[in-house]
């Protein structure tokens, strides 16, 4: 990992070993008159603050979420996503780049009974594809999917598998050992809708995903009567996806460090991704709007990328696009996840990184924490499963700002489902991750 070259850094990155979480007494927004002196650090902290707008950001989330809504990779929606990031950029004056970039054939398909009844279902990336007109079996109760649950009995059959225990692609792969043709696993939480699984590329068998409720009427409507389901699952091939890269460059300045602020606008099927991740998009294009202008002293990138949720493909892309000599300059990133969540248990505002160790973006947040005064806790966390990764992986300090549940760590119950609609995003809270991230990004790149 990159040694620090962040300046004004007053807090120990011993304080984040092992999780150590720090709460400020009150949060008002503001800070003392003193502090705002100028020379004093929390001055530069006011000339954001005050200029974050929660009613802009939750506008935005709106429009995202409501007006286009469900925007997965590939899609119409998607790039109307895009277009938008692109044009209020434009609008605050910064050098803008669209990244094309191809992603993986998006399935689709439908799941029915014999009697005719539909089943709502979803279709993973990376299913394999059924012969054109389906294909029609019996069903085999697997159980949880483990190898000791399948007999000879499952051989020519779709195997019909409960989510836990271990991996969906495991369980796939179990399931084309035995000698099944197809394999359906229902939820194992009263999700609304079917799971979205993530089962890497060229899976060996068709395969969908849906509710535990549905699950279960197929356990006892199908199996139980010896009946058939027809499962069809097709590929939508040659789809693209793109990123909105726009870059502020300091003036007379050469060859300056490079901080990266990364969201992701896509969303997953039949979410409209209000939380996920339109709350993460609109606080960075605030941000952006508020340091459009600001003296900096190295170049900020706002990298707005797609195809999240199939893998982490935007970003991945985009860190690719970087040259040996950007890579070795690049001192940092910000990425920004879910972090305006109403859901009352997620208190606390978690720093993920991918090993787990405080780095140079953690201390700046944990020092602009300290300065303002926010009011939710802030836990250091290991884990992947968002855009920080592909940074992290390049050399790059990164950190996953997102809101989760102290203790358990868990997500919103809303999270990749239908219901993940604005109603479920707090205002304050999306003021407080604009503040929270805006000051400890210009802290670190603003003109000394």
């Amino acid at each position: 990992m990159k040694k620090s070259r962040f300046a004004g850094l007053t807090l120990s990155a011993a304080l984040m070993l092992s999780g150590v979480v720090m709460m400020p007494a009150d949060f008002g927004g503001q800070v003392t008159a003193e502090a705002a002196k100028p020379g004093n650090p929390a001055a530069f902290d006011q000339k954001v603050i005050s200029r974050i707008d929660a009613d802009r950001i939750y506008a935005d989330v709106h429009h995202l979420s409501e007006t286009i809504g469900p925007r997965v990779a590939g899609t119409a929606e998607e790039r109307e996503a895009a277009a938008l990031i692109r044009e209020r950029l434009e609008s605050y004056g910064y050098e803008v780049e669209v990244q094309e970039f191809s992603i993986p054939d998006t399935m689709t398909g439908h799941l029915a009974t014999s009697n005719g009844d539909e089943v709502e279902a979803s279709f993973p990336s990376g299913s394999a594809e059924t012969p054109e007109e389906g294909l029609t079996a019996p069903l085999y109760d697997a159980g949880l999917g483990s190898p000791a649950e399948f007999t000879a009995e499952a051989e020519g059959k779709i195997a019909l598998i409960s989510r836990g225990g271990f991996a969906f692609r495991e369980k796939i792969d179990n399931a084309a050992a035995a000698g099944a043709v197809g394999v359906i696993i229902y939820d194992n939480s009263e999700a609304s809708g079917p799971p979205n699984m993530s089962i890497g590329e060229d899976a060996p068998l068709p395969v969908a995903g849906i509710k535990k409720v549905s699950g279960e009427a197929l356990l006892e409507d199908v199996v139980s009567t010896g009946g058939t389901v027809t499962l069809k699952v097709d590929a939508i091939t040659g789809q693209t996806s793109q990123n909105i890269i726009a870059t502020r460059a300091p003036k007379h300045v050469s060859n300056p460090d490079i901080v990266h602020v990364s969201a992701h606008f896509d969303s997953v099927p039949l979410a409209p991704g209000a939380s996920d991740n339109a709350t993460g998009t609109a606080t960075a294009l605030e941000i952006a709007r508020v340091l459009k202008s600001y003296p900096i002293d190295k170049e900020v990138r706002f990298a707005f990328v797609g195809a999240e949720e199939i893998g982490l493909v935007g970003s991945a892309h985009y860190v690719s696009t970087l040259t040996e000599d950007e890579v070795s300059r690049s001192i940092g990133n910000f990425n920004m996840d879910m972090v305006g969540t109403a859901w009352e248990n997620a208190t606390a505002i978690f720093m993920n990184t991918l090993d787990g160790q405080p780095n140079a973006v953690t201390e700046a947040a944990l020092a602009a924490q300290d300065r303002i005064g926010t009011p939710s806790e802030l836990i250091l966390y290991q884990r992947g499963a968002s855009d920080h990764v592909n940074f992290h992986e390049a050399g790059i300090p990164a950190v996953n700002f997102i809101r989760r549940e102290p203790g358990t760590a868990a997500l919103e119950p809303y999270y990749h489902t239908p219901q993940d609609t604005i109603e479920h995003v707090s205002k304050e809270r999306l003021k407080e991750a604009g503040d929270l991230v805006g000051s400890a990004l210009y802290s670190v790149i603003r003109k000394n």
